[in-house]
């Protein structure tokens, strides 16, 4: 039987076949995804795929696709994503999301908004029947993050800021908080994403839905495959 990391490796490496030459390609990040770099550094050393562009939405895969000979671009720098291969912190079977676990969640959600067409590839860890057991990140302006606690705290989401090891507040690439909200399960997920994007001080959250079309899962048996209906 493979081990997860050999599964991983497997969903990577169909996930780097799925990338068209000549196209605008948005990176995410995760365990997963890291292996989806090297695959696709493995591809484009044996025949260049000559990618119109590469953007990705963090330090750390900007590192090592840089390290694979590609070029990273800012988003703003393109007009589109054809196509955007990134990982998720929780997945359910309708293929909604919760991501953002590395802080990352405004500018993942930007590329995968403006893409065309979004694959998450993951392992069977992250697949729940219910959005939940995974915090939900919301990004908060640090001027009315304390409004913005109180009020999560009296709906009962259950409100921590998140913290470096230090014991001070975690920031932002955008110099703003996260406040994860530790209520599991989530409340009805299309209700809770409408209340946060209409809270004033709320940047971003970290739920996704609706937004991805595909999913390759590792699993022990197995690379299932999971398109939107």
């Amino acid at each position: 039987m493979a081990t997860q990391d050999e599964l991983k490796q497997q969903a990577a490496t169909q996930a780097a076949a799925m990338v068209q030459p000549g196209t605008v390609l948005g990176v995410g990040t995760g365990s997963t995804v890291a292996f989806f770099i090297d695959a696709l550094g493995e591809r484009n050393r044996q025949q260049s795929l000559n990618l119109k562009a590469i953007v990705t939405t963090s330090n750390r895969s900007r590192q090592q696709l840089e390290a694979n000979g590609f070029t990273v671009s800012e988003l703003a720098a393109v007009d589109h994503v054809d196509l955007c291969i990134d990982g998720a912190d929780r997945v359910d079977h309708d293929l909604n999301g919760i991501k953002g676990g590395g802080g990352a969640l405004t500018l993942e959600k930007n590329v995968a908004i403006n893409a065309t067409h979004n694959v998450w590839i993951v392992d069977q860890s992250k697949v729940v029947d219910r959005l939940g057991g995974f915090p939900l990140p919301v990004e908060v302006l640090p001027v009315s993050c304390e409004q913005n606690f109180r009020r999560f705290d009296q709906l009962a989401l259950q409100p921590q800021y998140r913290l470096n090891e230090d014991g001070s507040r975690y920031v932002t690439h955008y110099g703003n908080y996260i406040i994860d909200l530790a209520v599991d399960p989530l409340p009805i997920p299309a209700g809770l994403a409408a209340l946060l994007d209409q809270t004033v001080g709320v940047v971003e959250h970290g739920l996704f839905l609706n937004m991805t079309d595909e999913v390759l899962i590792a699993t022990p048996e197995k690379i299932e495959h999971w398109t939107r209906q």
